[in-house]
């Protein structure tokens, strides 16, 4: 680890926690215990979500997880050896208290130069996709999830990490019970899927009208809403072009599948967008986190071209929504500059995506990304943006 002070405030929008076994299970209701479990398969733990062993993630148990930043060379210089994941990702390495707990957490951003981050869990992300034919089971997991998450690492811990609890969709009146909760015991942000919504009678889009009790508590509490990369459960559309229907394996990436890796995003953004969610909630505050950023320009000139031929069928212009609302933590690889000029500067968010290897393994370096543009420029993008959206005082940093 190499670090070096900044002398502006910096807040991570895109750190992660690992979690033990015991965080989708200690806190789950008798009826629906075994719901989620572990096996050993050949020597490894899995994890098992109502009887299907699954392969999301390969070692859930975290114990040994690839080095932090294991994939800068890959995603700086690209791969022309042609080389496996697993000679990129090198040797794994073991997990350290600082990936498990907030105490040691604190004093590895002290050496790292971080003054705040949003903490997002790893798990997590398996979750919704494999429990989505069962709406209340959705929600009943995902609540003990949060009661873990809070029970470890609070929702707001010495007002430097701030972990986001999930809040998952399906049911409306359960949504906003988990919101009041999460809110109730300190949350600022919540990680919100960036994918249909399922239901009883099949999955909708969170930005029609059905959802807007929620979004209107999202708003009067001010909470930020996070839209963290995810299972959204794309691998089904991919899986009729790919003639299987295999899991989505984030370790095991196909080039075809690639290449529709963030349409995700760009439709839940569509979505909140085109069904007017935001155009209602013009307070809604939105972050995008580890989706990058090269669907962004993509998406408004053909919302502007929409707009141009059907002003009737949005609310607003879809395009100054997008630039008035929803804020973006683009990859480090990518250009920085160019996404400022697209949706400006006071949207983009600084992330580092540590300890996951395809982040940096030493967060303060994406400053080195930020050379050339002005001074005010990199405080508002290294943590003044993000200071703003949560509402803390960035003086404090």
């Amino acid at each position: 680890m190499t670090s070096r002070p900044l002398g502006v405030p910096v807040f991570d929008a895109d750190n992660h926690l690992y979690e033990n076994r015991e965080a989708l299970t200690k806190f789950l209701p008798d009826p629906a215990r075994g719901a989620i479990d572990y096996v050993e398969v050949r020597g490894r733990t899995k994890i098992v979500v109502r009887g299907q062993i699954s392969e999301f993630i390969p070692n859930p148990t975290f114990d040994v997880v690839a080095r932090p930043g294991a994939q800068e060379d890959y995603y700086r210089r690209g791969n022309p050896e042609g080389k496996s994941r697993r000679e990129i990702y090198g040797e794994p390495v073991r997990c350290l208290a600082a990936w498990r707990e907030p105490g040691p957490r604190l004093e590895l951003m002290d050496e790292q130069g971080l003054d705040r981050t949003l903490m997002f869990p790893t798990l997590a992300s398996l979750v919704e996709e494999r429990l989505r034919d069962d709406p209340e089971l959705t929600h009943v997991v995902v609540h003990a999830l949060n009661q873990w998450l809070y029970e470890t690492w609070q929702f707001d811990h010495a007002g430097r990490i701030f972990t986001t609890p999930v809040i998952t969709l399906p049911i409306v009146e359960k949504a906003i019970e988990e919101l009041e909760w999460v809110v109730a015991r300190g949350a600022k942000v919540v990680l919100v899927r960036p994918a249909p919504v399922p239901g009883f009678r099949g999955s909708r889009s969170f930005g029609l009208p059905e959802f807007d009790p929620f979004w209107q508590k999202v708003v009067d509490h001010g909470v930020l809403v996070a839209m963290h990369s995810s299972d959204s459960g794309y691998e089904r559309y991919a899986n009729d072009w790919m003639g299987d229907d295999s899991e989505m394996l984030p370790f095991q990436p196909q080039t075809f599948r690639m290449l529709q890796a963030w349409r995700p995003v760009e439709d839940a953004v569509a979505a909140l967008v085109c069904h007017g969610a935001l155009s209602r909630f013009p307070q809604l505050k939105l972050a995008v986190i580890e989706n990058g950023s090269s669907w962004v320009e993509p998406l408004l000139t053909r919302m502007a071209d929409l707009y141009k031929k059907m002003p009737q069928d949005f609310l607003e212009d879809p395009v100054a929504v997008v630039k008035r609302q929803v804020h973006i933590s683009p990859f480090w690889e990518e250009d920085l500059a160019e996404l400022a000029g697209v949706i400006g500067v006071e949207r983009v968010l600084f992330g580092s995506d540590y300890p996951h290897p395809e982040g940096l393994g030493d967060p303060i370096t994406y400053v080195d990304e930020l050379a050339g543009l002005p001074e005010d420029a990199v405080r508002k993008i290294m943590g003044g943006n993000l200071a703003r959206l949560m509402g803390v005082d960035v003086a404090a940093a």
